[in-house]
């Protein structure tokens, strides 16, 4: 009996991880083979953006042959493809295809109310440009691309007169089918091959656990390694055809351009260059078409191999999951796991509120940004799907690999980069171990005085000196923000007095990380206090008679009894401390806002910085999550070496 269920529970891992990674890869397949699709697609409409707007500034814009040109243009193109010419001088809609644009709306007109979005879109797009091209990069998309219903694309790409944004032309493409998944036949096959060859496999195997899980993952990686070598043979066929499809069709706008041009007796001067109308939504050339009008065989091997790279990346993943629902099945996981949610069911089903809570408020948003860490995602690509702004490791190696805090001036000195990643750990570090020492220090010594027996108005002071953490950090930091203000503020008044100018304080490091100094020893000496207070006044008072017996002085008491009687509850309270400290969002935001240029800013508020100020979306997740490894690998560390939250 027992051999017979080791074979079913084996046989029964067969069966789960085969279906489960024959399906992952088929859906894996499927979802390649669209996103190739819709690329082709993006490409090609890009491609006719690019023509038009080339053909429109080619006749003159803004000029009455504009309005020869796009219905020409429309010609060439399948149904349900229409432009639109907008000129910024004047709001005017220049010339249109657009069937809603007849009658009394015929062109040129001034755009009217309802059509203001599109003058809008033009703005957007003009700045777009001019940010490019005053940055000498590409940040802001010059060529705006939008998914509409069934498929259907609209794009928006700048005209152009004298080096000037002028114009936009906007046109609309119809959608077209998306491309079937995998081979599902070959999927079902391979599962009932290997269901059948171990079948016959364990009927000879007996009921050796070792072998029988040895020959389960024989037949599971057999099943998958052949389909997984199918669906990268697929990607990298489809993909050539893909650019091939696309380099045709480059070619063939071309040709048709050609042909508007001498129906309207306009030079082609300069030659038209189809190749160069394949651009990315930066208007950068993809460099993917060769002047023959073929596909380039570098850009194209190199797509092949990094699309080829990703698949089997992905495809390993898949069967790490399957092999492991294997194992877990085969050595009876699932089953043990199945008697204890029946024998403890009344349990789980209290907790399962709190799960799901836990699951929807906490796990998943931590998740997603791990997730959103691996991705280019940014303020102009958030209709993107992950997918398609995954880089993998990019971010992280540009906030890890950056070792360039301090740089060579044109000048020839050295000066620091604030906005480096290790001179911004490197200050948070200062800032943590500065203000935890002073919270301690003070916290500590002012526990003491309070702890002294017959001291007078002490439940006053206990009162008055718990004040700053019962006020809420933000007031206080905007309370501290305006005492250091150059011109209003009571500490510079207070200074005047004795004849000191007026210090301008978040005009140099120096001064600027003393404003935030204070200002959080203020908000934390309060804590330590009160911790230190509570465990003082837990110590036995015969501990410190006997001791004045023997002969001990007040240091020596304080050496022998009261610091490790503080210890259990000291080195807790520190270890919050420095994580509270280490994330201290407020202070550093709101009093110092990280003045001089960047320069006294920690790592939250730099995060902060790059995803609300900077709209890096990505990158600031990666800057989160390495925040959270260094959190967790300094408590970790420091829980293993004070043993803080172990039981005597």
């Amino acid at each position: 009996m027992k051999a017979a269920s080791h074979r079913i529970r084996f046989l029964a891992g067969v069966v789960l991880g085969t279906a489960v990674g024959l399906s992952l890869s088929w859906a894996l397949l499927r979802a390649t083979r669209r996103d190739l699709v819709s690329e082709r697609k993006r490409r090609e409409a890009i491609i006719s953006v690019q023509a038009l707007a080339d053909l429109v500034q080619r006749v003159g814009f803004p000029s009455t042959r504009v309005g020869q040109v796009v219905p020409a243009w429309q010609a060439q193109k399948p149904p349900g493809t229409f432009a639109r010419i907008v000129a910024f001088a004047g709001a005017q809609l220049v010339a249109s295809t657009d069937p809603a644009d007849r009658g009394a709306r015929e062109t040129p007109r001034r755009l009217s109310r309802e059509e203001k979005p599109l003058y809008d879109q033009g703005q957007r797009i003009r700045a777009a440009v001019e940010t490019n091209r005053e940055e000498a990069s590409a940040r802001k998309p010059e060529i705006e691309i939008d998914g509409l219903a069934a498929g259907a694309l609209a794009l928006a790409a700048p005209l152009q007169s004298g080096g000037a944004v002028s114009g936009l032309v906007a046109a609309q493409f119809p959608g077209t089918g998306h491309a079937h998944g995998g081979n599902a036949g070959l999927a079902a096959l391979l599962l009932a091959g290997a269901i059948a060859v171990f079948a016959v496999f364990a009927w000879a195997a007996g009921e050796r656990r070792l072998l029988l899980a040895a020959g389960a993952t024989v037949c599971l990686a057999g099943a998958l390694l052949i389909h997984a070598n199918a669906a990268v043979r697929t990607v990298r066929e489809e993909l050539r055809a893909a650019d091939e499809a696309v380099a045709a069709y480059a070619t063939a706008q071309g040709g048709q351009a050609g042909e508007v041009l001498a129906s309207l007796q306009v030079p082609v001067d300069p030659p038209l260059a189809p190749a160069s109308w394949d651009t990315d939504e930066f208007r950068r050339p993809r460099r993917l078409i060769g002047e023959d009008g073929h596909p380039d065989e570098v850009g194209l091997a190199g797509r092949v191999a990094r699309a080829s790279f990703e698949a089997t990346r992905a495809l390993f993943g898949v069967a790490a999951v399957s092999l492991l629902l294997l194992l877990v099945a085969g050595f009876g996981g699932f089953s043990r796991a199945g008697r204890e949610l029946v024998e403890h069911r009344q349990a789980y089903l209290y907790i399962t509120p709190a799960m799901i809570g836990l699951l929807v408020l906490v796990f998943f948003p931590f998740f997603y940004g791990i997730t959103l860490s691996f991705t280019d995602s940014n303020l102009y690509n958030t209709n993107r799907s992950i997918g398609e702004t995954w880089i993998g490791l990019r971010n992280y190696g540009d906030v890890l690999g950056d070792f360039g805090f301090i740089q060579r001036a044109q000048g020839g000195g050295f000066v620091i980069n604030y906005l480096n990643f290790y001179w911004t750990l490197l200050f948070t570090i200062l800032w943590t171990v500065s203000n935890v020492s002073f919270g301690v220090v003070v916290g500590l010594a002012l526990a003491l005085i309070l702890n002294t027996r017959d001291l007078a108005l002490r439940p006053v002071y206990r009162v008055l000196l718990i004040l700053p953490w019962a006020v809420p950090n933000y007031i206080t930091s905007l309370i501290w923000k305006g005492m250091f203000h150059q011109q209003f503020g009571v500490v510079n008044q207070f200074l005047g007095i004795f004849g000191i100018s007026p210090i301008a304080w978040f005009g140099k490091v120096g001064t600027s990380f003393f404003t935030a100094f204070a200002t959080n020893g203020w908000l934390s000496f309060p804590f330590m206090m009160v911790v230190s207070l509570g465990a003082l006044q837990s110590i036995p008072a015969e501990l410190y008679e006997a001791a004045r017996v023997d002969g001990a002085t007040r240091w020596q008491q304080f050496k022998a009894i009261t610091l490790p009687s503080l210890r259990p509850a000291l080195v807790p309270a520190i270890i919050i401390s420095v994580v509270w400290t280490f994330n201290m969002f407020n202070v550093v935001y709101l009093v110092t806002a990280g003045e001089p240029g960047g320069s006294t800013e920690i790592l939250i508020t730099q995060a902060y910085k790059f995803a609300f100020e900077r709209y890096r979306y990505g990158y600031a997740a990666a800057y989160s999550t390495v925040i959270f490894l260094i959190l967790l690998v300094y408590g970790v560390f420091q829980n293993r070496v004070s043993k803080a939250t172990e039981a005597a």
